[in-house]
């Protein structure tokens, strides 16, 4: 098994890639394919199950053609999290888009339920606050629209789970229905605590049991591919499955309590491991990090709904081609001149949670231009970081020594400094930002019996070099623009 290979799939919300990863962490081949997201109406967000489905397939594929295809000992998944696809158990075909996780349609329930006093049970049994991000009102929103929904789910005919559980169906031609703990521990309607389908979350909800998935450790060997499925032959197993936050958090080498990790994305998550399972006191969520061989660790988060995002709309408003060319402008000016953006373009997430609010832009003058406009968008994204990393310490009870970052955006080298400088603590990049896939990889390496031995070598660190005054005024102009916002 010394050339076994790991083909590691990372299912993002604006990318899915995949990559073929060796024993010592090195990747040996890449491919990857653009995603489209459709926004119906304000507020709402959803993609093409089968979009995703041949994605993945695709990047599959292609590196299914590589010379050294033969030696793939495992498939390995990590994605997106709290997207959910509801599909015909019979057909395998969707039965709505998938319902992806910046989506708001499901504000109004959520707040009902909160309005009726069930949000203490919630979260005292998921470590998550009632929110339209979780899958479980998504579910019963969708049902309601599929004729004898309910009753069809009830009886086993409807399938409902997060990406990952779509993509083994496919991969096993409908033969498992199966998630992993961290996957499930993100839908509000997993018990975090006994480790099972909770029926009072079920019943609250209105999601019938019959059609979850199989729960299972993320090391466990899911299933196989089946013939025609893709370009794989069959029997290949499917042997490690993460969410990416979880599974960057696993990438980056974190396996005690302490170090916090970052994954710029769309949106931003921040995650540490916690000894035990715990309940946030300051906005955050508990969660489920990952499971091995049945033991299961649990970590504290915090998830910022747009955040990469941010940079990305912004530089369609001004009219530039990227992300980048944004970045390029805001470097050509020493501050944003007082302008504040606040990205709350689908309400604000952690530490905050306003699903009412939207994005706001303040302080603009005579003297604002439009690299005003690009820096105010790069350093949102900083400040929303800082502000989870505040309420993590303050949930933790200790000083958090760094950031471990990975992600698109985690690239950008400006960005990077403003955001040591604003945390005034030091950050490290890896070599290589698909951290999550990378960490996927790590998991199905240790399923199959074998030890994944990358070292992290290759780090970037940023050290903070803001003077305190600028900080603080930096930090003092954000949370003013925020409280504007909150009202």
């Amino acid at each position: 098994m010394d050339k076994a290979l790991v083909l590691a799939i990372d299912q993002g919300t604006t990318n899915t890639k995949a990559l073929l990863v060796d024993r010592s962490g090195a990747v040996i081949a890449s491919a990857s394919r653009p995603m489209t997201v459709d926004y119906p109406e304000p507020g709402w967000a959803e993609q093409s199950a089968e979009a995703i489905w041949a994605a993945v397939k695709a990047v599959v594929d292609e590196l299914s053609a590589h010379p050294r295809a033969a030696d793939v000992a495992a498939l390995a998944v990590s994605n997106q999290r709290e997207s959910i696809v509801v599909w015909d158990a019979a057909t395998g075909k969707p039965l709505a888009p998938c319902i992806i996780w910046q989506c708001r349609r499901t504000a109004s329930t959520c707040e009902a339920l909160i309005a009726a006093g069930h949000g203490e049970f919630v979260e005292a049994r998921t470590g998550l606050g009632i929110n339209p991000l979780f899958p479980a009102s998504k579910i019963a929103w969708i049902l309601d629209r599929i004729p004898d929904g309910k009753s069809r789910a009830a009886a086993g005919t409807i399938r409902a789970g997060t990406i990952d559980s779509w993509l083994l169906w496919n991969f096993t031609g409908g033969k498992t229905h199966a998630t992993d703990h961290s996957n499930a521990s993100r839908t509000q309607l997993f018990d975090t605590e006994t480790l099972v389908w909770n029926d009072d979350l079920c019943a609250l909800f209105g999601v019938p049991k019959a059609m979850l998935a199989e729960v299972k450790s993320s090391d466990s060997r899911f299933g196989e591919t089946v013939a025609g499925a893709t370009a794989l032959p069959a029997g290949i197993p499917i042997h490690g499955m993460m969410g990416d936050s979880h599974a960057a958090l696993f990438g980056h080498g974190v396996r005690e309590a302490g170090t916090v990790k970052a994954t710029y994305g769309t949106g931003t998550s921040l995650m540490s491991l916690v000894p035990q399972r715990v309940r946030s006191r300051h906005g955050l969520s508990g969660t489920i990090a990952w499971s091995l061989g049945g033991r299961v660790w649990h970590a504290l988060e915090g998830n910022i709904s747009v955040s990469g995002q941010t940079v990305a709309f912004m530089a369609s408003l001004l009219g530039l081609k990227d992300a980048g060319a944004l970045a390029d402008l805001a470097m050509t000016v020493p501050s944003s001149n007082g302008v504040a953006f606040v990205p709350a373009l689908v309400g604000l997430g952690a530490p905050h949670w306003r699903n009412d609010v939207r994005g706001e832009i303040s302080g603009l003058s005579l003297g604002t231009q439009p690299a005003h406009l690009a820096r105010a968008a790069v350093e949102a994204v900083a400040f929303q970081v800082a502000d989870v990393f505040a309420a993590m310490e303050a949930d933790i009870g200790t000083a958090l020594s760094g950031l471990s970052v990975d992600g698109g955006a985690s690239r950008n080298d400006f960005l990077m400094q403003f955001q040591a400088d604003i945390l005034g603590r030091p950050l490290r990049r890896g070599k290589f930002p698909e951290v999550s896939a990378l960490g996927a990889a790590s998991v199905a390496f240790h399923g199959l019996g074998l030890a994944m031995t990358g070292s992290g070598e290759g780090q970037t660190l940023f050290t903070p070099a803001m003077p305190d005054q600028a900080r603080d005024a930096h930090l003092a102009g954000w949370r003013k623009a925020v409280g504007h916002l909150l009202g």
